[in-house]
């Protein structure tokens, strides 16, 4: 609710000048920003600081977590590897190396996020969280409100004043963690998929892997390759797809297609082509949604899973699938086919969801899940100098791509600005000239 877009604003000191001594904004250590506040050091809000830096625009950015790229660093599990092509999960301005392999590690791309802020010289103020950021329509400008917990010095609150408001946390900021009745009772090893590592340690047991996304695939998988007796929980429709088909990346063959065809004629020729390749999966509890894998993806965001190895093991049997819970009881699962199955641990491949409603105050740009309203390619930028990149449920090739229009015109304004006041100030120093 910003609805004094046009509202010229006021300069800062200006601002001071206008407060009254016992404000809340000396509560806390207030600082000015002479460009953005950019709130998540991932992929997004890296993209967007560099493409800052490249403009000469001063900016901080702000990550609750102890490292950049957090989720990750701190929650994926060891055998994940880039589910696309390198070219299409690079940031602007900054290819992978040369003899990285086309589909690379989770190592080798945080290694290369840190080689990309240490290219850019990008440093984030580690270990501060944002309580809350809300536009102030009186002075026409952002208030971000943080607590910093670094160090000897203990906890620290800050509020950082500026322009513009840069929301980079992306769709992944919580775990979405099912309320299951029973699951309190269950008696075993319960772990969401973005605590899990490797499947060492539950080798020769039962292990229920609840979801069946990209993450459920690959954890089931995992489980099994060290040893484990998985079963995926299916309670939906799912698209699973071959990660390439005839040497192709089945990923960059929708993308051409989408080029010269319409979306449900691209996505029947990929239902096609998938099916010669991985046969009917409906006969394997995968049942295919009526809508296309495509145009899911772009009504919903739902994206399809892509098989690296699960899909083999799931017709064999080694990987069992089972339809939707009941409850838990110990030790046991009760399922709606009436099945009660023994299982000895729980894995929550359920994924995540953004965090920005619990920060962002008063705003219309935001829906209650925590994505912009407007679809891409037009959810990058809101009113009063409000911005969001990595929600396109696109992936790491929309955040790029939104990354630089955010940069760019936050540039532009930026420099604008700094035009308008250097005009002034000149006009000022004539002032005092022509009094001598």
């Amino acid at each position: 609710m910003y609805r004094n877009n046009n509202k010229k604003s006021l300069n800062i000191s200006s601002m001071f000048q206008n407060f009254i001594p016992d404000s809340n904004i000396f509560s806390r250590r207030c600082i000015w920003v002479n460009g953005p506040v950019i709130v998540g050091a991932g992929p997004s809000g890296l993209a967007v600081a560099a493409g800052l830096k490249r403009e000469g625009v001063p900016f901080i950015i702000v990550e609750r977590a102890n490292c950049i790229a957090s989720l990750w660093q701190n929650r994926t599990y060891d055998r994940l590897k880039l589910h696309l092509p390198k070219q299409f999960c690079q940031l602007p301005n900054f290819p992978f190396p040369e003899d990285y392999p086309e589909y690379p590690t989770k190592f080798q791309f945080i290694q290369y996020l840190e080689d990309y802020a240490t290219h850019f010289d990008i440093n984030p103020k580690y270990n501060e969280t944002v309580q809350s950021a809300k536009y102030d329509e009186t002075f026409g400008l952002w208030r971000v409100k943080t607590i910093s917990k670094s160090g000897h010095l203990g906890s620290c609150e800050f509020e950082y004043i500026c322009r513009w408001l840069v929301v980079a946390t992306g769709e992944n900021a919580e775990k979405v963690v099912p309320d299951f009745e029973g699951l309190e009772d269950f008696g075993g090893d319960v772990l969401h998929a973005g605590d899990y590592k490797s499947g060492g340690r539950y080798q020769g047991k039962k292990v229920l892997v609840v979801g069946c996304g990209n993450s459920g695939m690959e954890v089931s998988l995992d489980l099994y390759n060290h040893g484990a007796n998985p079963s995926m929980v299916v309670r939906s429709s799912v698209h699973v797809l071959p990660r390439e088909i005839l040497g192709k990346s089945t990923f960059e063959l929708g993308v051409t297609m989408m080029k010269y065809m319409p979306v449900w004629l691209a996505d029947k020729t990929l239902l096609l082509l998938a099916r010669i390749v991985l046969g009917n999966t409906d006969k394997y509890g995968l049942k295919r949604p009526k809508i296309g894998p495509l145009e899911l993806k772009n009504l919903e965001g739902k994206t399809p899973v892509l098989d690296i190895g699960a899909l083999p093991k799931i017709r064999s049997g080694k990987i069992k699938i089972v339809p939707g819970i009941i409850k838990f009881g110990r030790g046991k699962v009760e399922l709606v086919d009436g099945r009660v199955l023994e299982i000895d641990s729980v894995i929550l491949a359920t994924g995540y969801r953004s965090n920005v409603p619990s920060w962002l105050k008063d705003n219309d740009f935001f829906s209650d899940d925590g994505i912009p309203k407007n679809p891409f390619p037009n959810g990058w930028k809101g009113e009063a100098g409000l911005y969001a990149v990595g929600f396109t449920r696109k992936g790491l090739f929309g955040a790029s791509l939104d990354a630089m229009s955010v940069a760019h015109d936050i540039a532009n304004r930026w420099k604008e600005e700094s035009k308008q006041q250097n005009k002034t100030a000149a006009a000022r120093h004539r002032r005092c000239i022509s009094h001598f």
